[in-house]
């Protein structure tokens, strides 16, 4: 029985995460997916729970929820909006910097190897079709460019 093409995809997505949550806590950074989920859709000027909970489709307090063991850790923190007084934005925190930064060089690596498996050709041709399909699957696309 054939995969079908969602699968495929989180299948990969899915290993290449596992290698970037073992590298981040082998670096001494505790952080679950659920965390991870929510965390890598903060801006970089923050985001507002709110726009989390939607971009990551869990409830508004699931996502509180998450951010609170965040914030505990010091990987974020709330701080007032500029925009709007009664608001709060999610910013990273300098220790989730650090995380990040350690996620990144892992993301870097994996997609190095799954280039030289695949080739320029196909990686490129690969990458073309995802970035096309996000068009139409991502409705965040636009804000994160």
């Amino acid at each position: 029985m054939a995969l079908n093409t969602g699968l495929l995809m989180f299948v990969a997505h899915r290993a290449m995460e596992r290698r970037v949550l073992d590298a981040v806590a082998a670096a001494g950074f505790a952080i679950t997916a659920a965390q991870a989920r929510i965390f890598q859709r903060i801006g970089p000027d923050g985001t507002r729970l709110g726009e989390l909970a939607e971009q990551a489709q869990v409830t508004k307090q699931t996502a509180g929820f998450l951010v609170d063991q965040l914030e505990r850790a010091g990987y974020v923190e709330r701080v007032p909006d500029p925009t709007d007084a009664r608001a709060r934005l999610v910013r990273v925190a300098e220790r989730g910097r650090a995380a990040g930064e350690i996620a990144a060089g892992v993301v870097a690596e994996v997609e190095a190897e799954w280039a030289a498996h695949l080739g320029a050709r196909r990686t490129a041709a690969l990458r073309d079709a995802l970035e096309r399909l996000r068009e139409i699957t991502d409705p965040w696309a636009e804000g994160d460019q």
